[in-house]
């Protein structure tokens, strides 16, 4: 015989793991929002080059591009960003690169500058910190060709420079870049761009021969490549150093369409660890799955039947029955509780929003900075959801100042946040880095806060002061029953590390990613993969912590409330602490500056996860002790 329910669930299971899977990587070839329509160009039309950014896996410090002193045009525009774009550090503004549609140019002088101490070391600096600088044309990011092994693959950006480690550790400047844009035609006068590569070279001053219209040639002198444009060290060089820049055009016909022109960026690779990632995700619930199915099908459907049969008169209770009476006594800080658990809320139903439309694919990585702006106004409207559920808790604990407990839902996360990052800032500022919040930005972070978060909290605690409380399935005895002695395993501390491994076990693959997504400017857009993950992390949170709390609730502890959210967001500890394994391992950073910025940043990021967690486990853990105690007969 063959049980049909379980086969036609695995059948479901399988089917919905492809169908997000497909999807994945269906909106990995084409990215774009309703309403975003192709640029058509003609021959001779201006193509605009456009600077982002400077940024390096070295220093997690983004810098705007002319912070080091290129080439500029007569006149800076910068272009207006979104408020993700800022929080990302993005600068847009125009360079003096003059590109004509369909126009060649093999060597064309931008400028000579001559470099003064101060300039010289600054280039050094960012040479030897490895930092790139991002460009646009049409939208579109350029990127770095590279060829291993008959293989080829891009890297986002392109470099300043490069040191020479067979050559006295000469530091050389990029002072040539070809622009290479690959064009596709979609009828006999127009063009749509597909494509925007930059290879870098460097030419020494002496190897140019201008001419009058500024043109250019590079003799190479008898050598096989022109001499590098080498920035010696002001301390043995002292005075100034002559730098020409100069580049070239190139326009390549492409059979690439314009919907899949961001599959260069989002060339997935790593497909195969994505795929173990999800394998391994499953196995892990499988195991937690395997583990709840024995005690909660077995062990507590026995206990309930025989809790039931059981008279009272005659037989004394035991195990979690005997604690039915305390098991819903009101815990200690309740109101810090609802507030926590209000947090939680506020960051699950942003979570859930942003991450189903991104799925869907209506954050594309071609709306530069949407996924941040979308977050953070999700944030703010969630305060509506947070306020409610977080006082009808309030008042099922027993609370009745449902002003003060609104408030500090509204203020307690947000004011460390944004503490945190204040301070943050000053060092952000400090080293005059685009990361730096602008101060009218914070004005309009703190507009959004105070004028539409904490109304709608408020607006949601309101409501759900006036709802009626969770009923309680048992009363509550009026002197508290002593808690024996507990197992080692069930103590605090131990509990919640011990219970926070599996959770993080099922995510900590597609954290890799996330990390450099963040920390090395990469495109993060396997939605699909990361949709399956959370669901893992959902059902993992809640089902150890239901698997604790039954344990702790057998040893006849009934001080389940805050260990429920604690064990849950136990996980938050390791994701910090894999954080800081990243760091030390991946990111090769040494500048104190940017050591802060990162566990800042990092500290904040396990925060949220912390909250978010432990709601999950809380109202899971609620929900079941509800449950079981409703279940049995009690006097």
């Amino acid at each position: 015989k063959i049980d049909c329910s379980k086969s036609g669930a695995m059948v479901i299971m399988r089917t919905v793991l492809f169908a997000v899977a497909a999807a994945s990587l269906e909106y990995a070839a084409g990215f774009y929002i309703p309403g975003v329509a192709p640029v058509e160009y003609k021959d001779n039309d201006p193509v605009r080059v456009m600077a982002v950014k400077m940024t390096s896996t070295k220093h997690p410090l983004p810098y705007e591009y002319y912070y080091l002193p290129f080439c500029r045009p007569d006149k800076l525009v910068h272009r207006p960003e979104n408020l993700g774009e800022v929080l990302r550090g993005d600068r847009i503004t125009n360079t003096p690169y003059k590109l004509e549609m369909g126009k060649n140019v093999t060597c064309q002088v931008l400028c000579k500058r001559e470099f003064e101490e101060k300039a010289v070391k600054r280039f050094r600096k960012f040479i030897k910190n490895d930092y790139r600088a991002h460009w646009l044309i049409d939208n579109l990011p350029s990127a770095t060709k590279l060829v291993v092994d008959d293989e080829a693959t891009y890297l986002h950006g392109f470099p300043i420079g490069y040191e020479d480690e067979t050559k006295d550790s000469s530091t050389n400047l990029f002072n040539h870049v070809t622009i290479v844009v690959k064009t596709h035609r979609t009828s006999v006068d127009s063009v749509r761009i597909v494509g925007f590569e930059i290879k870098a070279g460097s030419f020494a001053s002496k190897a140019y021969s201008v001419k009058d219209d500024n043109t250019c040639t590079v003799s190479t002198n008898g050598g096989q490549i022109p001499k590098p444009m080498t920035l010696l060290d002001p301390k043995s060089t002292p005075g100034k150093q002559e730098v020409i820049f100069s580049y070239g055009v190139r326009f390549e016909d492409s059979d690439i369409a314009w919907a899949s022109r961001w599959d260069t960026y989002l060339h997935m690779s790593d497909t195969e660890i994505h795929w173990f990632s999800i394998i391994n995700s499953f196995i892990t619930v499988l195991f937690l799955s395997a583990i709840f199915g024995v005690i909660i099908v077995r062990t507590l459907s026995q206990d309930i039947a025989k809790y039931n049969e059981e008279d009272d008169d005659d037989v004394e209770p035991t195990g979690w029955k005997l604690v039915h009476g305390d098991v819903f006594r009101t815990p200690s800080h309740y109101t810090l509780l609802a507030t926590f658990t209000g947090t939680g809320i506020q960051l699950l139903g942003m979570l859930v929003v942003t991450l189903m439309l991104a799925l869907f694919g209506m954050l594309s990585p071609s709306s530069r900075g949407a996924l941040i702006t979308v977050a953070v106004v999700t944030y703010m409207l969630m305060g509506l959801v947070a306020g409610y559920y977080s006082a009808r808790m309030y008042k099922t604990m027993g609370g009745q100042q449902w002003k003060s407990a609104a408030a500090s839902m509204a203020l307690t996360f947000p004011v460390i946040v944004f503490g945190v990052c204040f301070v943050l800032n000053f060092f952000l500022w400090g080293k005059q880095s685009s990361g730096a919040v602008p101060f009218g930005t914070m004005l309009a972070l703190l507009v959004m806060w105070f004028g539409g978060s904490t109304p709608l909290v408020l607006a949601g605690s309101f409501f759900g002061f006036r709802k009626e409380a969770y009923s309680y399935p048992v009363s509550i005895n009026q002197i508290p029953r002593q808690v024996p002695t507990q197992p080692w395993f069930l103590n605090g501390p131990v509990a919640v590390m011990l219970a926070g491994i599996l959770p993080f076990g099922a995510i900590f693959i597609e954290l890799f990613f996330i990390l450099n997504a963040i920390w090395e400017n990469q495109f993060y857009y396997m939605f699909g993969f990361l949709f399956l993950v959370f669901i893992v992390l959902v059902i993992a949170c809640s089902e150890i912590t239901i698997v604790m709390t039954y344990m702790q609730l057998c040893a006849e502890d009934y001080n389940w409330w805050w260990r429920s959210f604690f064990v849950s967001g136990g996980c938050a500890f390791y994701v910090w602490l894999y954080a800081m394994f990243y760091f030390f391992t991946k990111l090769e950073v040494t500048d104190p500056v940017s050591t802060i910025i990162y566990i800042g940043y990092s500290s904040l990021a396990s925060l949220g996860f912390f909250f978010l967690t432990g709601t999950i486990g809380f109202y899971s853990t609620f929900y079941f002790v509800s449950r079981i105690y409703g279940a049995v007969k009690i006097d």
